[in-house]
């Protein structure tokens, strides 16, 4: 059973919203690149083990904790009757090579190999913090921590067999495999931890790598959904891209406009002349006006108004 469901972090949001409005420096679209690229590695994983049977399981995604000062992340987190498994999804495409003399990892590009972080370096810091900060709370349950390489793309020469390395081909047998820990019940010591570690979730991560913007220097303009291009038309009540040709309802469209708004300027109020300007102008002032007082609460009068 799915008990917490993974997000988009806000850091990824403000930079996906900042590239369609703004330039990205080369480094800046390169970390965007590679939020999303490990993002959608994350789901891939998330679709597979949605379909464990058996149903005496609890599955957290995407859970961001601190443990005596230090934060630190977990990509996907199986609590079953006998164990919990720990899961380190990397989203790698192309060939690499494992050098167990030093325990390092190179990527094989053309010119040089390239040294990548050792993903067991992460996994092993996650895995250490994770057993203590259950600990600290009473849970004793044992943990079976494992990196995942989802990318069927991907290929690692020289893989030690002692590493707890699940490769591409290995990923639905081994997921398979955890439905024989599914025989027993669940009891109230499994829900209490899964309400404890959902109840630990930082929801935004403290360590956010922004990019410096202001208000005057990003594209005003309706963003489509599904481009992210800001060629988007309003036709009656709908609006179009012209570029993907995917229609939204106008109402839905100036509502995700608010809520960028609000995220890359929080310290600013919403008002109807301000998601006026917001939206480039495409939409009329009694329209948006009728959108927020639908959606939100005002607050103050007159000139001095605004939303909540």
């Amino acid at each position: 059973m799915l008990v917490k469901s993974r997000n988009l972090s806000v850091e990824m949001q403000i930079y996906q919203s900042l590239n369609a409005r703004t330039t990205l420096l080369e480094k800046e679209k390169q970390y965007l690149w590679n939020m999303e690229k490990g993002y959608e590695g994350e789901c891939m994983f998330d679709a597979l083990t949605e379909k464990l049977e058996g149903g005496n399981h609890l599955i957290l995604n995407d859970l961001l904790l601190k443990h005596n000062n230090t934060t630190f992340q977990i990509d996907s987190f199986i609590i079953t009757p006998q164990n919990a498994y720990l899961f380190e999804v990397k989203n790698f495409e192309g060939d690499y090579y494992y050098d167990a003399s030093s325990d390092h990892m190179y990527f094989k590009s053309i010119s040089k190999p390239k040294e990548v972080t050792n993903p067991l370096t992460q996994l092993n810091r996650c895995n250490s913090l994770l057993r203590q900060l259950l600990s600290s709370y009473g849970f004793n349950l044992p943990i079976l921590a494992s990196v995942v390489f989802i990318n069927s793309e991907f290929t690692l020469y020289q893989s030690p067999l002692d590493k707890p390395f699940i490769h591409p081909t290995q990923v639905n047998r081994y997921l398979k495999g955890l439905e024989n820990d599914f025989s027993s019940k669940l009891n109230s010591m499994h829900n209490a931890l899964a309400e404890k570690l959902t109840s630990l979730h930082m929801v935004d991560s403290p360590f956010k790598n922004l990019p410096g913007y202001s208000y005057d220097q990003v594209i005003k303009g309706l963003v489509c959904a599904g481009c992210a291009s800001l060629s988007v038309f309003v036709e009656g009540r709908s609006a179009r891209c012209v570029r993907c040709h995917k229609v939204e309802a106008l109402e839905e469209i100036v509502l995700r406009q608010v809520r960028e708004f609000r995220m890359l300027f929080p310290e600013r109020r919403i008002t109807t002349s301000g998601i006026f300007e917001w939206c480039g102008k495409g939409v009329s002032e009694k329209v948006i006006r009728r959108i927020l007082d639908k959606h939100f609460s005002i607050k103050g009068s007159r000139r001095w108004s605004y939303y909540q």
